[in-house]
C-alpha cells in the first residue's frame, strides 16, 4: 500500500454490479471487453455473503465481528424489535475507506451512489432511495442527498428517482440506470476523487428467475448499455475505474420457514390483531431472523440453548449451525448476531413466515413492505399469480391513491416457491463467486488466485494514491 506521506492522488470509480461472477462477466459485451483489456480478479466471499455486510467488509477492511453488519437486518435487543434495511452509517462501527483517504489527503472527497447506509456519513455527496412515508398511509418515490439541495438538482435534470422500479415486483433496469446517470451528473460537477456506484439490476433478476432463467439474457443486455456508458464517461474524464460485485445467485428449490418449525415447538409468542397474527419477538422464547441463506436464532433463556439446537440439526436444508463459539471463525461473533447463525445448503433459502393460516397472516405480507416484515421477502418481486386481473387491480388501487384514499396494494402472493436465486453463504463454489476488475493491473499481479473481501478496502486506497 502507498506510504502515509503520499498526497498525489487519482479520481476512481467503483462500480457495484451486484450480482457478477465469472460466468455473467462473459455474457455482458462491455464488460467482458473491460475484462480482457485489463485485469480481473474473484473474490472470496465475505461473510454473510449479504448486501450490507459485504459492502461494511469491503468499506472498512473489517469482518462483521467488528463491523457489526450482521446481515440485512437484525434484533435490536435494546429496543425488542427486528428491524432491515436501516440506512444510517453510524450503524457500521469502525472507520470507513474514505476516513483513511482523508486522513492521508484532506482534498480527498468521495461520492457515495446509492450504496446502502448511505445516510449520515463522513462522505462528501451521497444520493440514496429515501421514500415519503405519510400520515395518511401514502408511500411516495424519493431520495435522500447530501448536500440536500443535491436531490432537487438531480430531480430537475432526471425527474423523481424510480423507487416502484428499485425493488418490489416492478424492479428494473430503470433504477439502475437513474443511478448511473446520477453517478456522471454528480462527478462533472463536484469532480470526487472515489465515486461509489450501486447497480442491483442483475441482482433481483436473478433472485426472481435464478441464473438459468429466461430473463437473465435480457437482463445482461440492459445492465451491458448502463455499464458500456459509465465506461466512456470515466475514460473520457480521465477516471480509472474498477468493478466489483458482492456476491454470486445460486439456484434454489426450496424454503424453510424456521420460524414455523420454532412456533410448533411453543416458542415463538404470537399477538392477534384485527384477525392478523403478528411476532412479539421481545416475548418469543426462540426466534428466527430469516436474510436469504442466512438465518438468525435468537434464543431469551440460555437454558433452552441445548434444546433449541436439538430442533435445528433435525431440520433438512441447513449446511451449518454456528454457536456462539463457533461464530468465531466465521468473523461473526458480535452481540448483534443470533444464539445461532444458520447457513443453509446451496440450494436452500431461508423465509420469514411464521404463520400457518395464510387467512391470518398480517396485511403487510401481501406488500411490498421491506421495514414491518420481521426478515427478507424476496417474494416481494412477484405479483401474485393467483390474481385473475393484476392489472386491473393494480389500477384500482392506484385510482384510490390518486383520490386521496386510503390503499393497500395487496399483490405480493404468499409463496416462497416461486423464488429460484438466492445468496448469503460463503460455502460456495467458485463460479459463483464475485468479481474485481480493474484498469491497475499492477495492482492484481501478485494477489494470488483470489481476493479476500477485507482486502478491498487497502486495494481501493491503492488505487487512489
Amino acid at each position: 500500500m502507498a506510504t502515509s506521506n503520499s498526497k498525489f492522488m487519482n479520481p476512481t470509480a467503483v462500480v457495484n454490479v451486484v450480482g457478477l461472477t465469472s460466468d455473467l462477466l462473459s455474457r455482458i459485451p462491455s464488460l467482458a471487453k473491460f475484462a480482457k483489456e485489463n485485469s480481473v480478479s474473484q473474490i472470496k466471499p465475505a461473510f454473510p455473503a449479504l448486501t450490507c455486510s459485504a459492502q461494511s467488509t469491503y468499506l472498512t477492511g473489517l469482518l462483521p465481528k467488528d463491523h457489526g453488519i450482521v446481515g440485512n437486518g437484525w434484533y435490536f435487543q435494546d429496543l425488542s424489535q427486528i428491524w432491515f434495511w436501516r440506512q444510517s452509517n453510524k450503524l457500521v462501527q469502525g472507520d470507513k475507506l474514505w476516513d483513511f483517504a482523508k486522513r492521508r489527503n484532506p482534498e480527498f472527497s468521495c461520492a457515495n451512489m446509492f450504496w446502502w447506509y448511505n445516510m449520515y456519513s463522513s462522505v462528501d455527496y451521497s444520493v440514496t432511495v429515501r421514500p415519503v412515508y405519510r400520515s395518511d398511509g401514502l408511500k411516495l418515490p424519493d431520495s435522500s442527498s447530501e448536500p440536500p439541495e443535491l436531490r432537487q438538482s438531480l430531480q430537475g435534470d432526471l425527474g423523481q428517482f424510480p423507487l416502484f422500479q428499485f425493488w418490489g415486483p416492478g424492479a428494473s433496469i430503470r433504477s439502475s440506470d437513474w443511478i448511473a446517470k446520477a453517478s456522471q451528473l454528480v462527478f462533472q460537477k463536484h469532480k470526487p476523487t472515489l465515486t461509489l456506484i450501486y447497480l442491483p439490476h442483475l441482482d433481483y433478476v436473478l433472485q426472481k428467475e435464478g441464473p438459468k432463467g429466461l430473463g437473465v439474457t435480457k437482463a445482461l443486455s440492459e445492465i451491458d448499455l448502463v455499464c458500456k456508458e459509465l465506461i466512456a464517461f470515466f475514460k473520457s474524464q480521465k477516471v480509472q475505474l474498477t468493478f466489483i460485485s458482492e456476491y454470486g445467485i445460486n439456484e434454489v428449490k426450496s424454503a424453510i420457514s424456521l420460524n414455523r418449525i420454532l412456533r410448533q415447538k411453543g416458542w415463538l409468542r404470537i399477538k392477534e390483531e384485527c384477525g392478523e397474527e403478528h411476532l412479539d419477538p421481545g416475548a418469543s422464547r426462540a426466534f428466527a431472523v430469516a436474510d436469504h441463506q442466512i438465518a438468525h436464532v435468537y434464543v431469551q433463556d440460555l437454558k433452552d440453548l441445548s434444546s433449541v439446537r436439538k430442533v435445528l440439526e433435525a431440520i433438512s436444508g441447513i449446511e451449518k449451525i454456528l454457536d456462539r463459539k463457533e461464530q468465531i471463525a466465521f468473523g461473526m461473533n458480535h452481540s448483534r448476531s443470533g444464539d445461532f447463525v444458520l447457513i443453509a445448503q446451496s440450494d436452500h433459502w431461508f423465509s420469514y413466515p411464521y404463520w400457518f393460516d395464510d387467512r391470518k397472516a398480517p396485511d403487510f405480507a401481501r406488500t411490498v413492505e421491506i421495514h414491518k416484515k420481521p426478515g427478507f421477502d424476496p417474494v416481494e418481486l412477484f405479483i401474485d399469480p393467483k390474481i385473475r386481473f393484476p392489472k386491473l387491480k393494480i389500477a384500482k388501487t392506484l385510482l384510490r391513491k390518486k383520490l386521496g384514499f386510503r390503499y393497500l396494494m395487496d399483490v405480493i402472493p404468499l409463496d416462497d416457491s416461486l423464488v429460484k436465486g438466492s445468496h448469503g453463504s460463503s460455502l460456495v463454489p467458485e463460479e459463483f463467486w464475485p468479481v474485481f476488475m480493474t484498469e491497475r493491473t499492477d495492482l492484481l499481479s501478485n494477489r494470488g488466485e483470489g481476493l479476500q473481501a477485507t482486502e478491498i478496502r487497502d486495494l481501493l486506497l491503492d488505487h487512489i494514491f
